[in-house]
């Protein structure tokens, strides 16, 4: 589970009313802090497993990480704040310090890659978009919709 320095993690349901976003069908995550994160996401393609970073969005804003219908049940997160929180946990993918897209989750150190835990996000079986909300732990966490 997080340790102490982890912010707390408020996810809402991505699955947007089409008077919201109209046709939009994206993987969605928006920091509802006041630092600036770093974010990286890993997932399934049906072949292999891919992670992907970094994004770097300012306090209040929101960045799309995958375009188009969603693909998986199954979606992980990694993000770090300029204080040192982070929202992590147990699922274990690859990365690195600078830009990265990996293919595999196996083998990260031996690969010359950092290991790094995710946290899950199950977007439902039949869901086409998602946004994650990540909040500052003194904030209440973001109404799901």
């Amino acid at each position: 589970m997080p340790g102490p320095t982890t912010i707390r993690l408020a996810l809402a349901a991505g699955a947007l009313m089409a008077s919201a976003l109209s046709a939009a069908a994206d993987f969605r995550l928006c920091n509802n802090t006041a630092t600036r994160v770093s974010v990286a996401i890993a997932y399934t393609d049906a072949r292999t497993w891919i992670s992907e970073g970094w994004w770097n969005l300012k306090g209040g804003t929101c960045e799309t990480l995958l375009r188009g219908p969603l693909a998986a049940q199954y979606y992980y997160v990694y993000a770090m704040d300029e204080r040192g929180g982070e929202w992590k946990d147990k699922a274990f993918m690859c990365t690195r310090d600078r830009e990265f897209r990996i293919e595999g989750r196996e083998d990260c150190y031996a690969r010359g890659f950092d290991r790094t835990g995710f946290f899950e996000v199950d977007t439902g079986k039949d869901a086409k978009n998602w946004t994650v909300q990540l909040t500052d732990p003194n904030r209440p966490p973001a109404a799901q919709q």
